[in-house]
């Protein structure tokens, strides 16, 4: 007979929270896929040229960033270790996206230092969701 670690409320909490902010990096994947004009009028030239630079690899990237990680937080709420799997291919893939934006384009040059926020921030919260769904398998709250 197996029994089921119950997982406390706050996993549920940070489950939920971890869902959103990745249906927040879905809509910034669709906004930038399939509204590029509204996106580019509110450019300046070098912005534009470093947006229109991203090569289908880093755009490949930043989707399986944010659909893996989706998957990874359905996952989570349904209680299943392969969340884990999931989580690290999305760091993995966000990570490559970044490499290019932050060092291989010109989009610092173009959209200033402020540029670098948003990648350690994603970055740092992937690693953390990691450790969180490993903490979830060790607990037994995940199967």
């Amino acid at each position: 007979m197996t029994t089921s670690v119950k997982p406390p409320v706050w996993f549920w909490v940070v489950s939920v929270i971890a869902l959103l902010w990745n249906l927040v990096g879905v809509m910034n994947y669709l906004n930038q896929a399939f509204n590029q004009v509204a996106l580019l009028e509110a450019m300046d030239q070098a912005q534009r040229e470093a947006f229109e630079g991203i090569p289908a690899w880093a755009t490949a990237a930043f989707a399986i960033a944010v659909f893996s990680g989706t998957l990874a937080c359905i996952g989570l709420l349904l209680r299943k270790k392969w969340a884990k799997t999931f989580f690290i291919v999305s760091l993995i893939a966000a990570v490559a996206q970044f490499i290019h934006w932050l060092f291989i384009s010109n989009a610092v040059e173009a959209f200033g230092p402020s540029t670098y926020a948003m990648p350690i921030i994603v970055i740092v919260i992937g690693i953390y969701l990691i450790f969180f769904s490993k903490k979830g398998i060790e607990k037994g709250w995940l199967k």
